[in-house]
């Protein structure tokens, strides 16, 4: 009986703290949830995979989910690649350049940072379920 009881009681360690570093391990366990975001002059498409953003004349990638820490922060990598009007020639190199991406959710908005090598990009405020306001170059 009592060796009976000292299994069941190991069994459920094993899982409680499985359970516990998996949640540990992944901070606050949310992803900023999957959709399109918008504001004026940005769009953001959100997936599983990462996001794709879309500015007035620019276009850029973050090319991971977005985790969001306990207080609705995040932060990471991405591209920009900036654009222009008229037509694109057929051998134009196009130059993606790494970019940050920082921001802060909640209630459905969205505060968005965005640094293009040193230099701040801008600062947008979106909204979950918005399309934004684009005008791209012409």
């Amino acid at each position: 009986m009592m060796k009976r009881f000292r299994e069941v009681t190991l069994v459920f360690l094993l899982a409680f703290f499985s359970i516990a570093i998996r949640t540990h391990a992944q901070g606050s366990g949310r992803l900023l949830p999957e959709g399109t975001w918008g504001g004026e002059h940005i769009t953001l498409e959100v997936s599983g995979k990462g996001a794709e953003v879309e500015f007035d004349c620019a276009h850029g990638w973050l090319a991971q989910p977005i985790a969001l820490d306990k207080r609705g922060d995040f932060d990471i990598a991405g591209t920009f690649t900036a654009e222009h009007g008229g037509p694109v020639l057929r051998d134009e190199k196009v130059s993606d350049r790494p970019a940050h991406y920082a921001g802060h959710v909640e209630d459905g908005t969205m505060t968005l940072t965005v640094v293009v090598g040193t230099e701040k990009s801008g600062s947008f405020t979106l909204t979950q379920g918005s399309t934004g306001k684009v005008t791209k170059c012409r």
